[in-house]
């Protein structure tokens, strides 16, 4: 080969790698292939795990957002003041599509009121006070179909506040237990729903919670309200029994 220059260049030599290091090469690109396939056939005879049943899994037969997001809110708004009422099922029963007609069903609730008046982090002494004193449940079935049973009343609750709330010794005047957020709130655990006609396609439960709001902060003079809420429930029709789990007496 010659340069511009004219002179010539030399091309450079290639060289071979010794037969042995190529085998070695070849042997080891084998296992590793061999390896790969290996994994993979591993990989594939590993069992996938099943997904936990979720709440919107089944389409329900009576609407209800408790059943298909697993979870309740509402926000009542008055005066100012946003009452809170929260529905949640515990850890007894978590899967709300495989509540059925028969056995025991078991939710958890709590209630509780904001000054919306006042900054969230505003001084607590500078939000209004308010006191729950009766809280009263009561229930509904909805029933479908040619022998559809008339309606039950599988749950039922009505008393003081204060004497059943989760917490032992709430801040608690004449007027009942403080539920102003953040220094007070209403909690119910393991409340049970239990059997009810093969019928039924869901519930409703009705809070009617009798409070009495402070007209101004520090005024001590109050008003008397009831804050009431419609929850509707999904009870999907089945010969089963819910599944009911063994929980700690302080689980939720």
């Amino acid at each position: 080969m010659t340069s511009t220059s004219g002179a010539r260049v030399r091309s450079p030599r290639r060289t071979r790698p010794p037969r042995g290091r190529v085998l070695a090469a070849a042997a080891a690109l084998s296992l590793l292939l061999s390896g790969c396939s290996l994994i993979n056939d591993l990989s594939a005879a590993e069992p996938t795990p099943t997904a936990a049943a979720t709440p919107s899994a089944s389409r329900t037969p009576y609407p209800s957002q408790f059943t298909r997001d697993g979870t309740y809110q509402s926000h009542i708004k008055r005066g100012g003041l946003d009452f809170v009422y929260t529905l949640y099922p515990t850890k007894a029963t978590p899967r709300t599509n495989e509540w059925f007609p028969r056995g025991d069903k078991f939710f958890s609730f709590t209630f509780q009121a904001y000054d919306l008046d006042r900054p969230l982090r505003a001084k607590f002494r500078t939000k209004r006070k308010v006191w729950l004193d009766t809280i009263e449940v009561t229930s509904m079935t909805r029933t479908s179909g040619p022998s559809a049973a008339p309606g039950e009343q599988p749950y039922y609750l009505s008393d003081e506040a204060r004497r059943i709330t989760f917490d032992p010794e709430p801040q608690a005047n004449r007027y009942g237990m403080l539920i102003t957020s953040p220094k007070g709130a209403f909690e119910l655990r393991n409340q049970k729903i239990g059997t009810v006609d093969l019928s039924t396609i869901g519930l409703d439960l009705t809070f009617e919670a009798t409070v009495y709001v402070e007209r101004r902060a520090g005024s001590n003079t109050y008003r008397r309200e009831v804050v009431r809420d419609v929850v509707p429930i999904s009870i999907f029709p089945s010969d089963q029994v819910t599944e009911v789990a063994d929980i700690p007496i302080n689980a939720n």
